[in-house]
Protein backbone atom coordinates (compact mmCIF):
# COMPACT_ATOMS: atom_id res chain seq x y z
CA UNK A 1 0.00 0.00 0.00
CA UNK A 2 2.74 2.45 1.01
CA UNK A 3 4.34 2.17 -2.37
CA UNK A 4 1.52 2.15 -4.83
CA UNK A 5 0.65 5.47 -2.72
CA UNK A 6 4.31 6.52 -3.00
CA UNK A 7 3.90 6.40 -6.90
CA UNK A 8 0.54 7.81 -7.04
CA UNK A 9 1.77 10.81 -5.53
CA UNK A 10 5.43 10.62 -7.75
CA UNK A 11 2.83 10.70 -10.75
CA UNK A 12 0.64 13.44 -8.99
CA UNK A 13 4.05 15.97 -8.64
CA UNK A 14 4.95 14.80 -12.48
CA UNK A 15 1.94 16.04 -13.59
CA UNK A 16 1.75 19.06 -11.28
CA UNK A 17 4.92 20.06 -13.17
CA UNK A 18 3.35 19.63 -16.68
CA UNK A 19 0.32 21.89 -15.79
CA UNK A 20 2.53 24.68 -14.54
CA UNK A 21 4.41 24.59 -17.85
CA UNK A 22 1.69 23.95 -19.95
CA UNK A 23 -1.38 25.97 -18.55
CA UNK A 24 -1.05 28.03 -15.41
CA UNK A 25 -0.43 31.43 -17.39
CA UNK A 26 -3.07 30.42 -19.52
CA UNK A 27 -5.87 30.03 -15.92
CA UNK A 28 -4.32 33.79 -14.95
CA UNK A 29 -5.09 35.10 -18.94
CA UNK A 30 -8.43 33.83 -18.84
CA UNK A 31 -9.52 34.31 -15.99
CA UNK A 32 -8.25 38.31 -16.05
CA UNK A 33 -10.32 38.43 -19.42
CA UNK A 34 -13.35 36.61 -18.81
CA UNK A 35 -12.79 33.38 -20.73
CA UNK A 36 -10.55 30.58 -18.40
CA UNK A 37 -12.86 28.04 -21.08
CA UNK A 38 -15.74 28.50 -18.75
CA UNK A 39 -13.66 29.85 -15.11
CA UNK A 40 -14.86 33.05 -15.18
CA UNK A 41 -16.61 33.07 -19.04
CA UNK A 42 -20.63 33.95 -19.69
CA UNK A 43 -22.90 33.97 -17.14
CA UNK A 44 -21.24 31.38 -14.84
CA UNK A 45 -18.21 31.19 -12.52
CA UNK A 46 -17.00 27.75 -12.03
CA UNK A 47 -15.73 26.76 -8.35
CA UNK A 48 -14.00 23.60 -7.58
CA UNK A 49 -15.05 21.45 -4.37
CA UNK A 50 -11.87 18.78 -3.72
CA UNK A 51 -13.93 16.70 -1.07
CA UNK A 52 -13.56 13.17 0.71
CA UNK A 53 -17.11 11.89 -0.74
CA UNK A 54 -16.00 8.22 -0.35
CA UNK A 55 -13.58 6.72 1.58
CA UNK A 56 -12.34 6.52 5.66
CA UNK A 57 -14.06 10.21 6.20
CA UNK A 58 -16.68 10.26 4.14
CA UNK A 59 -19.12 12.05 6.62
CA UNK A 60 -16.51 14.93 6.64
CA UNK A 61 -16.84 15.72 2.63
CA UNK A 62 -20.55 14.62 2.57
CA UNK A 63 -21.21 17.46 5.21
CA UNK A 64 -19.34 19.64 3.85
CA UNK A 65 -20.91 19.28 -0.12
CA UNK A 66 -24.19 19.64 1.44
CA UNK A 67 -23.53 22.86 3.52
CA UNK A 68 -21.68 24.27 -0.06
CA UNK A 69 -24.97 23.30 -1.78
CA UNK A 70 -27.62 24.85 0.91
CA UNK A 71 -24.99 28.04 0.15
CA UNK A 72 -25.25 28.15 -3.44
CA UNK A 73 -28.41 27.69 -3.98
CA UNK A 74 -28.86 31.25 -1.87
CA UNK A 75 -26.11 32.81 -3.26
CA UNK A 76 -27.36 32.60 -6.85
CA UNK A 77 -30.98 33.67 -6.08
CA UNK A 78 -29.67 36.90 -6.75
CA UNK A 79 -25.72 35.88 -8.24
CA UNK A 80 -22.48 37.67 -8.11
CA UNK A 81 -21.27 40.52 -10.10
CA UNK A 82 -24.27 39.26 -12.80
CA UNK A 83 -22.87 36.10 -12.28
CA UNK A 84 -23.97 32.65 -11.26
CA UNK A 85 -21.59 29.97 -9.16
CA UNK A 86 -21.05 26.89 -10.59
CA UNK A 87 -19.52 24.16 -7.91
CA UNK A 88 -17.77 21.46 -9.70
CA UNK A 89 -17.14 18.27 -7.13
CA UNK A 90 -14.23 15.64 -7.30
CA UNK A 91 -14.50 12.63 -4.63
CA UNK A 92 -10.40 12.64 -3.43
CA UNK A 93 -11.46 8.94 -1.83
CA UNK A 94 -10.27 9.93 1.46
CA UNK A 95 -6.70 9.59 0.32
CA UNK A 96 -3.77 12.30 -0.26
CA UNK A 97 -3.11 11.04 -3.78
CA UNK A 98 -6.32 11.44 -4.61
CA UNK A 99 -6.58 14.74 -3.83
CA UNK A 100 -3.62 15.99 -5.72
CA UNK A 101 -5.01 14.78 -8.69
CA UNK A 102 -8.44 15.88 -8.12
CA UNK A 103 -6.80 19.57 -7.56
CA UNK A 104 -4.65 19.36 -11.13
CA UNK A 105 -8.24 17.93 -13.14
CA UNK A 106 -10.03 20.96 -11.06
CA UNK A 107 -7.19 23.42 -12.39
CA UNK A 108 -6.23 21.90 -16.06
CA UNK A 109 -9.56 20.61 -17.07
CA UNK A 110 -12.63 22.56 -15.46
CA UNK A 111 -10.93 25.60 -15.09
CA UNK A 112 -12.36 26.79 -11.76
CA UNK A 113 -10.75 30.01 -10.10
CA UNK A 114 -10.71 28.22 -6.65
CA UNK A 115 -10.51 25.44 -4.98
CA UNK A 116 -12.89 24.72 -2.13
CA UNK A 117 -11.44 21.63 0.23
CA UNK A 118 -10.37 19.02 1.32
CA UNK A 119 -12.06 18.32 4.81
CA UNK A 120 -8.76 16.61 6.34
CA UNK A 121 -5.82 18.48 6.79
CA UNK A 122 -3.73 15.19 5.03
CA UNK A 123 -5.93 15.88 2.26
CA UNK A 124 -5.25 19.46 1.98
CA UNK A 125 -1.69 20.02 2.67
CA UNK A 126 -1.46 17.24 -0.75
CA UNK A 127 -3.54 20.26 -2.58
CA UNK A 128 -0.76 23.03 -1.46
CA UNK A 129 1.47 22.90 -4.06
CA UNK A 130 -0.74 22.65 -7.03
CA UNK A 131 -2.53 25.96 -5.87
CA UNK A 132 0.55 28.02 -5.00
CA UNK A 133 2.40 27.02 -8.66
CA UNK A 134 -0.98 27.74 -10.61
CA UNK A 135 -2.05 30.76 -8.13
CA UNK A 136 -5.17 29.02 -7.99
CA UNK A 137 -7.00 29.91 -4.78
CA UNK A 138 -7.39 26.59 -2.32
CA UNK A 139 -9.64 27.20 0.93
CA UNK A 140 -10.27 24.42 3.29
CA UNK A 141 -13.25 24.52 5.77
CA UNK A 142 -11.85 22.26 7.97
CA UNK A 143 -8.12 21.28 8.13
CA UNK A 144 -7.05 22.83 11.04
CA UNK A 145 -3.39 22.04 10.87
CA UNK A 146 -0.96 25.02 11.12
CA UNK A 147 1.06 23.88 7.88
CA UNK A 148 -1.30 24.31 5.97
CA UNK A 149 -1.16 28.08 5.71
CA UNK A 150 2.22 28.61 6.66
CA UNK A 151 5.36 26.03 6.87
CA UNK A 152 8.27 27.11 8.45
CA UNK A 153 7.24 30.58 8.56
CA UNK A 154 6.32 31.37 4.89
CA UNK A 155 3.10 31.51 4.06
CA UNK A 156 1.28 29.80 1.36
CA UNK A 157 0.28 32.87 -0.61
CA UNK A 158 -3.16 30.89 -2.27
CA UNK A 159 -3.98 28.99 0.56
CA UNK A 160 -6.65 29.73 2.94
CA UNK A 161 -9.29 28.23 5.80
CA UNK A 162 -12.42 29.27 7.18
CA UNK A 163 -11.96 27.04 10.58
CA UNK A 164 -9.70 27.79 13.44
CA UNK A 165 -6.28 26.15 13.85
CA UNK A 166 -4.78 23.20 15.87
CA UNK A 167 -2.75 24.91 18.43
CA UNK A 168 -6.21 27.45 19.43
CA UNK A 169 -7.86 23.99 19.36
CA UNK A 170 -6.14 22.12 21.39
CA UNK A 171 -4.85 25.01 23.98
CA UNK A 172 -8.74 25.19 24.34
CA UNK A 173 -9.39 21.53 25.33
CA UNK A 174 -6.25 21.96 28.14
CA UNK A 175 -7.88 24.88 29.90
CA UNK A 176 -11.24 23.41 30.23
CA UNK A 177 -10.25 20.13 31.30
CA UNK A 178 -7.82 22.02 33.85
CA UNK A 179 -10.52 25.18 34.64
CA UNK A 180 -14.01 23.42 34.07
CA UNK A 181 -13.35 19.38 34.75
CA UNK A 182 -10.55 20.72 37.08
CA UNK A 183 -8.26 17.25 36.53
CA UNK A 184 -4.79 17.32 37.14
CA UNK A 185 -3.30 14.37 34.86
CA UNK A 186 -4.22 13.49 31.99
CA UNK A 187 -3.27 10.19 29.32
CA UNK A 188 -2.97 11.19 25.46
CA UNK A 189 -3.92 8.61 22.83
CA UNK A 190 -3.32 9.78 19.45
CA UNK A 191 -3.90 8.60 15.73
CA UNK A 192 0.13 8.53 14.56
CA UNK A 193 -0.83 8.79 11.03
CA UNK A 194 -2.27 11.60 10.95
CA UNK A 195 -1.17 15.20 10.67
CA UNK A 196 -4.27 16.89 12.60
CA UNK A 197 -4.61 14.12 15.67
CA UNK A 198 -0.04 15.00 16.35
CA UNK A 199 -1.37 18.77 16.18
CA UNK A 200 -4.07 18.47 18.26
CA UNK A 201 -1.88 16.54 20.96
CA UNK A 202 0.75 18.32 20.84
CA UNK A 203 -1.18 22.46 21.41
CA UNK A 204 -3.19 20.10 24.67
CA UNK A 205 0.28 19.04 25.97
CA UNK A 206 1.95 21.67 25.62
CA UNK A 207 -0.91 24.21 27.06
CA UNK A 208 -1.95 21.24 29.65
CA UNK A 209 1.46 20.85 31.46
CA UNK A 210 2.07 24.94 31.23
CA UNK A 211 -1.13 24.95 33.50
CA UNK A 212 -0.09 22.65 36.14
CA UNK A 213 -1.38 19.58 35.12
CA UNK A 214 0.79 16.04 34.08
CA UNK A 215 0.75 13.50 31.16
CA UNK A 216 0.78 10.38 32.56
CA UNK A 217 0.40 8.23 29.64
CA UNK A 218 0.98 8.40 25.80
CA UNK A 219 -0.20 5.95 23.43
CA UNK A 220 -0.71 6.02 19.90
CA UNK A 221 -2.56 3.98 17.02
CA UNK A 222 -3.06 4.32 13.34
CA UNK A 223 -6.11 4.48 11.28
CA UNK A 224 -8.34 1.30 9.89
CA UNK A 225 -6.97 -0.25 13.80
CA UNK A 226 -10.00 -2.09 15.36
CA UNK A 227 -8.89 -3.39 18.30
CA UNK A 228 -7.78 -0.95 20.97
CA UNK A 229 -8.17 -3.01 24.50
CA UNK A 230 -3.93 -3.47 24.99
CA UNK A 231 -3.85 -0.14 24.65
CA UNK A 232 -6.70 0.86 26.77
CA UNK A 233 -5.42 -1.47 29.79
CA UNK A 234 -2.22 0.18 29.26
CA UNK A 235 -3.12 3.49 29.91
CA UNK A 236 -5.60 2.48 32.40
CA UNK A 237 -3.24 1.35 34.80
CA UNK A 238 -1.50 4.75 34.83
CA UNK A 239 -4.69 5.89 37.03
CA UNK A 240 -5.75 9.18 34.32
CA UNK A 241 -7.99 11.15 35.28
CA UNK A 242 -9.02 12.58 31.75
CA UNK A 243 -8.02 11.03 28.11
CA UNK A 244 -7.28 13.96 25.36
CA UNK A 245 -8.24 11.82 21.90
CA UNK A 246 -7.88 13.67 19.11
CA UNK A 247 -9.02 11.57 15.95
CA UNK A 248 -11.80 10.81 13.36
CA UNK A 249 -14.88 9.22 14.41
CA UNK A 250 -14.23 5.52 13.09
CA UNK A 251 -11.51 5.25 15.58
CA UNK A 252 -12.95 7.37 18.14
CA UNK A 253 -16.25 5.83 18.06
CA UNK A 254 -14.58 2.19 18.82
CA UNK A 255 -11.98 3.54 21.16
CA UNK A 256 -14.93 5.30 23.59
CA UNK A 257 -16.57 1.96 23.50
CA UNK A 258 -13.95 0.08 24.29
CA UNK A 259 -12.76 2.36 27.00
CA UNK A 260 -15.89 2.06 28.53
CA UNK A 261 -16.34 -1.44 28.33
CA UNK A 262 -12.77 -2.30 30.39
CA UNK A 263 -14.32 0.09 32.99
CA UNK A 264 -12.32 3.37 31.77
CA UNK A 265 -15.04 5.86 32.84
CA UNK A 266 -13.23 9.20 33.11
CA UNK A 267 -14.05 11.78 30.91
CA UNK A 268 -12.44 11.86 27.38
CA UNK A 269 -12.35 14.59 25.33
CA UNK A 270 -11.60 15.41 21.27
CA UNK A 271 -11.93 17.89 18.76
CA UNK A 272 -14.00 18.50 15.77
CA UNK A 273 -12.77 15.35 14.11
CA UNK A 274 -15.41 13.81 16.57
CA UNK A 275 -17.91 15.79 14.80
CA UNK A 276 -20.08 13.09 12.64
CA UNK A 277 -23.83 11.63 13.21
CA UNK A 278 -21.66 8.04 12.52
CA UNK A 279 -19.57 8.42 16.04
CA UNK A 280 -22.62 7.74 17.99
CA UNK A 281 -23.55 4.51 15.90
CA UNK A 282 -20.02 3.29 16.33
CA UNK A 283 -19.68 4.39 19.87
CA UNK A 284 -23.28 4.16 21.24
CA UNK A 285 -25.12 6.86 23.23
CA UNK A 286 -24.36 5.47 26.58
CA UNK A 287 -20.28 5.36 25.92
CA UNK A 288 -20.39 8.67 24.88
CA UNK A 289 -21.55 10.23 27.98
CA UNK A 290 -18.88 11.77 30.35
CA UNK A 291 -17.19 13.04 26.29
CA UNK A 292 -16.42 16.91 24.89
CA UNK A 293 -15.16 18.15 21.87
CA UNK A 294 -13.83 21.99 20.51
CA UNK A 295 -15.73 22.61 17.71
CA UNK A 296 -16.31 25.37 15.25
CA UNK A 297 -20.53 26.07 16.12
CA UNK A 298 -23.08 24.28 18.07
CA UNK A 299 -26.65 24.25 16.35
CA UNK A 300 -27.93 24.65 20.02
CA UNK A 301 -26.19 27.76 20.20
CA UNK A 302 -28.79 31.05 20.33
CA UNK A 303 -27.25 33.45 18.08
CA UNK A 304 -29.91 34.42 15.81
CA UNK A 305 -27.69 33.91 12.58
CA UNK A 306 -27.09 30.40 13.71
CA UNK A 307 -30.89 29.65 14.34
CA UNK A 308 -31.85 31.06 11.01
CA UNK A 309 -28.83 28.73 9.08
CA UNK A 310 -30.39 25.92 11.12
CA UNK A 311 -34.04 26.77 10.12
CA UNK A 312 -32.69 27.06 6.34
CA UNK A 313 -30.53 23.42 6.45
CA UNK A 314 -33.26 21.77 8.28
CA UNK A 315 -36.13 22.91 5.80
CA UNK A 316 -33.53 21.53 2.66
CA UNK A 317 -32.08 17.68 4.83
CA UNK A 318 -34.72 17.30 7.36
CA UNK A 319 -31.57 17.17 10.01
CA UNK A 320 -29.73 19.52 12.28
CA UNK A 321 -26.68 20.64 10.68
CA UNK A 322 -23.12 19.57 11.90
CA UNK A 323 -19.87 21.80 12.07
CA UNK A 324 -19.16 20.52 8.74
CA UNK A 325 -22.33 21.82 7.07
CA UNK A 326 -21.93 24.87 8.70
CA UNK A 327 -18.41 25.44 7.54
CA UNK A 328 -19.28 24.15 4.04
CA UNK A 329 -21.84 26.85 4.07
CA UNK A 330 -19.66 29.77 5.37
CA UNK A 331 -16.75 28.76 2.74
CA UNK A 332 -19.19 29.15 0.03
CA UNK A 333 -19.84 32.79 1.27
CA UNK A 334 -16.49 33.40 2.31
CA UNK A 335 -15.48 33.13 -1.32
CA UNK A 336 -18.49 34.46 -2.76
CA UNK A 337 -17.74 38.06 -0.54
CA UNK A 338 -14.33 37.45 -1.88
CA UNK A 339 -14.98 36.83 -5.42
CA UNK A 340 -17.77 40.16 -5.10
CA UNK A 341 -15.04 42.11 -3.88
CA UNK A 342 -12.89 41.31 -6.48
CA UNK A 343 -15.01 42.54 -8.69
CA UNK A 344 -13.77 39.97 -11.39
CA UNK A 345 -13.22 35.69 -11.91
CA UNK A 346 -9.16 36.35 -12.14
CA UNK A 347 -7.71 33.92 -9.35
CA UNK A 348 -4.81 36.20 -8.30
CA UNK A 349 -7.56 39.20 -7.93
CA UNK A 350 -9.80 36.72 -5.80
CA UNK A 351 -6.82 35.45 -3.71
CA UNK A 352 -5.98 39.24 -2.36
CA UNK A 353 -9.73 39.56 -1.66
CA UNK A 354 -9.85 36.49 0.45
CA UNK A 355 -6.45 37.60 2.52
CA UNK A 356 -8.47 41.27 3.06
CA UNK A 357 -11.39 39.91 4.32
CA UNK A 358 -12.02 41.68 7.41
CA UNK A 359 -15.15 41.48 9.78
CA UNK A 360 -17.34 39.00 8.10
CA UNK A 361 -20.56 37.53 9.17
CA UNK A 362 -21.07 34.45 9.23
CA UNK A 363 -22.61 30.97 10.92
CA UNK A 364 -19.41 30.05 12.94
CA UNK A 365 -18.34 33.32 13.93
CA UNK A 366 -16.97 37.04 12.52
CA UNK A 367 -14.10 36.13 10.44
CA UNK A 368 -11.32 37.66 10.08
CA UNK A 369 -7.73 36.45 8.48
CA UNK A 370 -4.63 37.36 10.52
CA UNK A 371 -1.60 37.52 8.43
CA UNK A 372 -1.10 33.71 7.85
CA UNK A 373 -4.64 33.37 6.45
CA UNK A 374 -6.26 31.94 9.32
CA UNK A 375 -9.49 32.87 10.78
CA UNK A 376 -9.22 34.69 14.16
CA UNK A 377 -12.76 33.10 15.90
CA UNK A 378 -14.36 31.58 18.97
CA UNK A 379 -14.81 27.76 19.70
CA UNK A 380 -17.60 26.06 21.15
CA UNK A 381 -17.38 23.10 23.60
CA UNK A 382 -20.00 20.41 23.49
CA UNK A 383 -21.11 17.94 25.39
CA UNK A 384 -22.05 14.49 24.62
CA UNK A 385 -25.64 13.70 26.27
CA UNK A 386 -27.37 10.78 25.26
CA UNK A 387 -25.95 10.40 21.68
CA UNK A 388 -27.01 14.27 21.73
CA UNK A 389 -24.73 17.49 21.33
CA UNK A 390 -25.06 19.59 24.52
CA UNK A 391 -23.88 23.22 23.62
CA UNK A 392 -21.81 24.22 26.72
CA UNK A 393 -20.00 27.63 26.10
CA UNK A 394 -17.92 29.53 23.45
CA UNK A 395 -14.10 30.42 24.32
CA UNK A 396 -12.61 33.27 22.30
CA UNK A 397 -9.50 33.59 20.82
Amino acid sequence: MKKKRMAGVFFSLMLTAGLMAGCGSNQQGGSSSGGNGGGGGGDVIKIGANLELSGGVASYGQSIAEGLDLALEEINKEGINGKKLELVKVDNKSEAAEATNGAIKLISQDKVVAIIGSATSTNTLAQVQVANDNKVPLITPTGTNPTITNKDGKVNEFVFRTCFIDPFQGTVAAKFALNDLKVKNAAVLIDSSSDYSKGLAASFKDAFTQGGGKIVAEEAYVAKDTDFRATLTRIKSKNPEFIFLPGYYEEVGLIVKQARELGLNVPIMGGDGWDSPKLVEIAGKDALNNTYITNHYSSGDPDPKIQEFVKAFKAKYNKAPDAFNALGYDTAYFLADAIKRAGSADPVKIKDALAQTKDLQLVSGTLTLNENHDPVKSAAILEYKDGQQQFKTKVNP
